[in-house]
């Protein structure tokens, strides 16, 4: 018998970084339990940082681009989950969520400087991220 996937959706302002490694993230790790989805309420590119820091560790993302929150509008969730704090503020509620949750990180693509140091941002965030997945889904 096949058990039902539940289905997340991760949302950030821009769908960029955050969201986007959530769903590589969970999507990799527990698969089998969970099919995850991201958007952005003001959605713009995949960071290429993102994509590097996630190829990293064996996610491919590089085929992913950013999406609206109105492309999942309709859809149906058992979890609603905002990333970072505009997203709460601005998703307060979301329709086909069935629990919402949030769990704010910084924003990677906020950090200026070398591309190296760009880079360590990123992974440090990615690496939180996988973290709390780990613990809020195993």
């Amino acid at each position: 018998m096949k058990v039902k996937r539940k289905k997340v959706l991760f949302v950030c302002t821009h769908n960029s970084a955050r969201s986007q490694m959530a769903e590589g993230l969970l999507n990799s790790l527990y698969g089998t339990k969970y099919q995850a989805y991201s958007a952005g309420t003001e959605p713009s590119a995949v960071n290429p940082f993102a994509i590097q820091v996630m190829s990293e560790i064996g996610i491919d993302t590089s085929k992913n681009r950013s999406k609206s929150i109105n492309e999942f509008i309709e859809q149906k969730f058992d979890y609603v989950i905002t990333v970072c704090d505009h997203a709460n503020e601005t998703c307060p509620f979301f329709p086909g969520g069935m629990k919402r949750l949030h769990r704010s990180f910084e924003d990677p693509a906020s950090f200026e400087g070398a591309d190296a140091d760009r880079l360590s941002v990123f992974r440090r965030i990615r690496d939180e991220i996988k973290e709390w997945i780990a613990e809020e889904f195993k």
